[in-house]
């Protein structure tokens, strides 16, 4: 399936149905009067986060979405029936933007949560209504409201409390393959992972969290340059991000520390409060540089980097180093978690207060 986490929709609610004037005829009955009825309202164009999608394909290709219209008021105090609603279904961590202003009108983040993207309009009122003591006979009824017509923007975020950092060929795609039941594409060449690939790493009975592995970043990536600009938003709504660092490539040339560099640079340019995420460097392919030498190679990688966080020595390929990684990124994570929790409420009841001081 494509992966899209971009598109552009117009979406447009039903009209109003408009109201009656009608009065009413029976055989044998003396006294008539008015009896249109009210037109019914047009159909809401509705959005409900499905943890079953996680891409914006669809809306790709089908880019209008209409609701019904209402039904006009009849005689016999008859109301016109609602418009039908149009139900789309997006994933969850869809943001909705309105494409004219760029205000953020919905973010769904929780599955099942519904939203009205577009209002139907109101019917129109029947003669009915404007029945009185001194107007027993109107012919009065007023049309229906037109509905609501939008522009929007949906862009998806992805829900995911680790995310995975790295430069092409950094063995993202392989650590994410190890630790969880996500199996992403991974070759010998650079750009593998052309979207991002969620896992969930479990740890133990409920214990878990979700990992995204996205697309490698070079550097200019901030202003377009490769694959991984598309993707850097993905990374804004995780809580921790695993910086992995190839530290023995396959061009002798390339110097590890200065790629490291450039990704921060690039995390800072884009967005500066993903700059300041919490970030553990992750070296990674230990298992290609002998055990006598790894010692002083990430010393040194650590001290040309000026990295003052926590640092993983690993090898996603052999798995050595990546249960002790993973235990503490998901206390990392549930520490987070726990703190972004309201606090309990306090207890009112004056039986069970404290006494004051």
């Amino acid at each position: 399936m494509k992966f899209v986490d971009e598109a552009f929709i117009d979406v447009a609610a039903g009209d109003g149905g408009n109201g009656c004037v009608s009065f009413r005829h029976e055989k044998f009955k003396e006294f008539g009067g008015p009896d249109g009825g009210d037109g019914g309202r047009g159909g809401h164009v509705l959005a409900v986060a499905d943890p079953n999608l996680n891409t914006l394909v669809d809306f790709r290709y089908a880019r209008r979405h209409e609701a019904k219209r209402g039904q006009h008021g009849m005689g016999s105090d008859m109301f016109g029936a609602a418009g039908d609603d149009v139900t789309l279904r997006m994933p969850v961590g869809t943001i909705v933007t309105d494409a004219e202003t760029g205000e953020v009108l919905h973010e769904l983040l929780t599955p099942g949560e519904t939203v009205t993207l577009a209002k139907g309009g109101d019917g129109g009122f029947g003669n009915l209504r404007f029945k009185s003591s001194i107007n027993r006979a109107p012919r009065q009824k007023t049309p229906g409201w037109p509905g609501e017509r939008r522009s929007l923007k949906l862009e998806l975020k992805v829900l995911a409390d680790v995310g995975l950092l790295g430069m092409p060929n950094a063995g993202k795609s392989t650590l994410i393959s190890a630790v969880s039941n996500a199996r992403p594409r991974i070759a010998d060449y650079p750009f593998t992972t052309l979207h991002p690939n969620l896992g969930v790493v479990r740890i133990g009975p409920e214990q878990s969290f979700v990992v995204a592995d996205l697309p490698g970043l070079i550097e200019g990536a901030s202003e377009g340059a490769g694959l991984g600009h598309l993707f850097l938003r993905h990374l804004q709504r995780t809580r921790l991000l695993l910086h992995v660092v190839d530290l023995a490539p396959f061009d002798e040339g390339v110097d590890p520390v200065a790629q490291a560099k450039a990704i921060v640079a690039e995390l800072k340019k884009y967005d500066e409060a993903l700059y300041r995420k919490p970030r553990w460097l992750v070296l990674n392919k230990l298992d290609m540089i002998p055990e006598e030498e790894r010692a002083a190679k990430v010393k040194d990688f650590v001290r040309r980097l000026r990295f003052k966080g926590p640092v993983f020595e690993i090898s996603a390929l052999t798995r050595e180093g990546c249960e002790p990684l993973m235990q503490a990124a998901y206390q990392q994570v549930r520490s987070q978690q726990q703190a972004e929790q309201p606090p309990a409420p306090a207890d009112l009841d004056p039986r069970f207060s404290r006494p004051a001081d």
